[in-house]
């Protein structure tokens, strides 16, 4: 798919959350990034600064070859970084509220649209 241009994150919000369109995506990404944090959070309270590395080498590593591997796509991130982290977090906590299936909603819709 080609590099897509949006005038606001609004605007890229969906296309965000259909280049997580499987479930298998969507939860790496959240793994990942809880792995990451929780190693982050270990390190700081032991006094460890470098430990601060692990949230993006986690989060990252695990999520961009996810794409690759289970979407078959390029992470949203290479076009998009500030957008794709604000995403992120987003459809963690949503994730993290249940709310999952609206997720996969709002991918398929997106899809639907724009292929």
């Amino acid at each position: 798919m080609p590099q897509q241009t949006f005038g606001s994150y609004e605007e890229f919000w969906p296309y965000y959350v259909a280049m997580h369109s499987k479930a298998a995506t969507r939860w790496v990404h959240l793994t990942g990034t809880l792995t990451g944090l929780a190693v982050t959070a270990y390190g700081l309270a032991r006094g460890r600064k470098r430990y601060a590395a692990a949230l993006p080498l986690i989060g990252y590593g695990t999520a961009w070859p996810a794409h690759f591997l289970i979407e078959g796509n390029n992470p949203a991130t290479f076009g998009h970084p500030a957008w794709s982290l604000r995403g992120d977090v987003r459809m963690i906590r949503m994730m993290l509220a249940g709310r999952d299936r609206e997720l996969a909603g709002t991918a398929a819709e997106w899809l639907t649209e724009n292929r």
